[in-house]
């Protein structure tokens, strides 16, 4: 499986797109702070936090006793410049030309 593969399979679920949500609002939490943020065991967010690891959109590390999870928004950077943005950039610039017509018109 490439990166690519891991990355959409993480964010395929619900439940790791919230947690990577949460991260977003506040980075360097806690595995208690995240599994307060959703309705399952910890062990379930414990694997959840795992295959976004393994894709590489969640990094730990050790602070003290705790161990922190902080989002890596540059694997879904890279899916965006790959797969989104190439698509986008046609009709983005069709629209920004039809914008600069009409307003010449005027």
């Amino acid at each position: 499986m490439d990166d690519d593969d891991r990355v959409f399979k993480a964010l395929a679920d619900s439940t790791r797109r919230l947690l990577l949500d949460r991260l977003f609002e506040r980075d360097g939490r806690t595995l208690g702070e995240l599994e307060s943020e959703v309705e399952m065991t910890r062990f379930g967010v414990m694997k959840h936090l795992r295959v976004l690891e393994e894709a590489g959109l969640v990094v730990t590390r050790r602070s003290g006793r705790e161990k922190l999870h902080f989002l890596n928004p540059v694997p879904i950077r890279l899916i965006h410049d790959r797969w989104i943005d190439k698509y986008t950039a046609g009709p983005a610039a069709m629209l920004a030309d039809m914008k600069r017509e009409l307003e010449a018109e005027e």
